[in-house]
């Protein structure tokens, strides 16, 4: 991000916009959009690594006998389960996961056209004298 400070002839040709009562509405709304935003990254991060964590264990369990009973953590506790079932259950987790990953990547989705929406308003409004870069 390129920050520079404004020239006096910038200073000077800067026309002061009155915020209007909705103007503000659409900023705090932008804000918030933005702060869901990030939660909604560091959220859909999270669920990636989980994602790729299943993808892991299921690599690893190709591994082992089908005879062996493998721990399988469920809440805080762990249970020895037989690897078939281990199996099924990663599967299951995984595909609730991908579920999870698709729904949270609408939602950013929809906050990002929200937000472009909200910056064509109030740039258009506004001009150089707001910055809603993020």
């Amino acid at each position: 991000m390129n920050r520079r400070m404004l020239t006096k002839e910038d200073e000077a040709a800067g026309d002061e916009v009155e915020v209007r009562r909705e103007d503000q509405d659409k900023i705090n709304k932008f804000s918030r959009l933005h702060q869901r935003e990030l939660n909604l990254e560091e959220e859909l991060k999270v669920k990636h690594k989980e994602k790729e964590e299943l993808d892991d264990i299921s690599m690893e369990l190709e591994l082992a006998d089908e005879d062996d009973t493998v721990p399988y953590k469920i809440g805080d506790a762990f249970f020895h389960v037989p690897l078939p079932q281990a199996q099924e259950m990663l599967t299951s987790s995984t595909s609730q996961i991908d579920e999870e990953v698709s729904a949270l990547e609408d939602k950013l989705g929809t906050v990002k056209d929200e937000m472009t929406q909200l910056k064509v308003e109030l740039y258009a409004r506004f001009g150089r004298s707001i910055n809603l870069e993020t």
